[in-house]
């Protein structure tokens, strides 16, 4: 049992990549557009994965703050 263990790993890695891959914004995705790094987690799994965990996935602090209620125009005109 304990041979086949990184196999399982190396395999819940991969569907667990594939997933976050198909669920992430596209709008945030780097480097590549989303169906590329699916393609490349499913053709090259252990490298593709790595890669989208490197390079592709969103970042947590990558958004943009909300704009000030005084910088949208239309607030501006409700007033």
């Amino acid at each position: 049992m304990t041979r086949y263990l990184p196999v399982l790993l190396v395999i819940a890695a991969i569907i667990y990549t594939a997933v976050y891959v198909v669920q992430s914004n596209s709008e945030k995705v780097r480097s590549l557009p989303k169906t590329l790094w699916l393609a490349l987690v499913l053709v090259v799994p252990v490298i593709g994965a790595l890669a989208w965990w490197i390079f592709g996935r969103p970042l947590a602090g990558a958004h943009h703050p909300p704009a000030a209620p005084d910088d949208d125009p239309d607030f501006l005109r409700r007033i």
